[in-house]
């Protein structure tokens, strides 16, 4: 997408000086900061830190990772060595564990003296199909709105509320829940974005930021806001993401997902969750009892970030001193209170018999 009318990946290889750069996602909405990835310890960073954020990014640097260590050392000891690294890094997204084994398989398929380079081309596939994914994703959910706005009339705005960043940012471009609402504006169709804070890190600002840069009206809430909106029929659908989807359609996603589905149940507002494939794990079905929750560091809920009077980035204290904070940073919806599951292929229902129809191959082989 594009930023200040240059287009932008989320991350890019710069072929010249041989070198991964992304976008440190630390610094936005506030200031924009391109990096190198240079290291092992580099990538460890980079996703630990959250200076690459969202499942399907999260697996297209991990991808990379594992052909920067090859480049290092191409034993069969090293790419379990960086497989263990780079897996160590996050729990949650399932992307991470899918891209490192597909690239394990491959390379541990091929002499070691082309290793370098078949994991390189790897990670360029993997980052190149996401974007491909995002895009489709984005047109069958233009459907979706389309049917909304064909109701309400040309003169009324589709009202959509999105919690946390399913955005270009969280993937390699276009975004999940954002590639519909790109989309349906690049197509006419006039609509209104609201945006969660998605407290402790704020990450609805990052969407805000990516809205902006494309012209989508849209207004920044606070994460409790939601219920009030659908209430008072100020919302027309929910369009979250989801960093693992479960095969029987039990979504993961930012800690808050949960209670906008509930609010949505309640007010008979439709819930739909933008999936691309490589984030449902087929390995397991219930998503309370078998998807690890990642306990982030308390200092993300003691303090927040912002800029001060003077342009600096500071973080300032906000609760009171000596009180614990907790720091969950995902929440499963159940696949109940999900209306529709939008996929590359196409809408499915929250359902293991909806999911098994438009991929019948990863149901089987999972």
């Amino acid at each position: 997408m594009k930023v200040a009318d240059k287009h932008y990946r989320s991350l890019w290889w710069n072929a010249e000086s041989a070198v991964l750069q992304i976008i440190d996602q630390r610094s936005l909405p506030h200031e924009f900061v391109e990096q190198n990835v240079e290291s092992m310890q580099d990538f460890v960073n980079a996703i630990a830190q959250m200076r690459v954020r969202g499942a399907p990014l999260i697996g297209a640097t991990a991808a990379y990772g594992m052909a920067f260590a090859m480049s290092v050392d191409s034993s069969d000891d090293n790419i379990q060595s960086a497989w263990d690294t780079l897996y160590a890094t996050r729990p949650t997204a399932v992307n991470l564990r899918w891209a490192l084994d597909r690239s394990r398989q491959l390379l541990l398929s091929t002499d070691a003296t082309k290793r370098a380079d078949v994991a390189l081309k790897l990670a360029h596939s993997i980052a190149d199909e996401d974007v491909e994914i995002n895009r489709r994703i984005g047109a069958n959910g233009l459907g979706i709105i389309e049917k909304i706005a064909q109701k309400k009339g040309a003169d009324e705005p589709v009202n959509i509320l999105t919690h946390c960043n399913a955005g270009w940012l969280a993937t390699v471009d276009w975004g999940t829940a954002t590639s519909p609402m790109f989309q349906a504006h690049d197509a006419g169709i006039k609509l209104h974005i609201w945006v969660d804070e998605t407290r402790p890190r704020n990450q609805g600002a990052l969407t805000a930021w990516e809205l902006g840069n494309h012209g989508v009206p849209h207004t920044y809430v606070t994460d409790n806001a939601g219920g009030h909106l659908m209430q008072h029929g100020m919302v027309d659908m929910v369009l979250v993401g989801t960093d693992r989807t479960t095969r029987r359609g039990d979504v993961c996603n930012k800690i808050g997902t949960y209670l906008k589905a509930l609010s949505a149940h309640d007010n008979n507002v439709p819930f739909y969750v933008a999936l691309p494939s490589p984030t449902i794990d087929w390995t397991i079905e219930d998503g309370l009892a078998d998807i690890p929750i990642e306990e982030r560091n308390e200092h993300e809920t003691t303090h927040i970030q912002g800029l001060d009077d003077s342009g600096k980035i500071e973080a300032v204290q906000v609760s009171p001193k000596g009180t614990t904070g907790g720091n969950p940073a995902f929440d499963v919806t159940p696949n109940r209170l999900v209306t529709g599951l939008i996929t590359e292929r196409g809408v499915s229902d929250a359902s293991a018999a909806g999911l098994a129809k438009l991929f019948p191959e990863l149901a089987e082989a999972g």
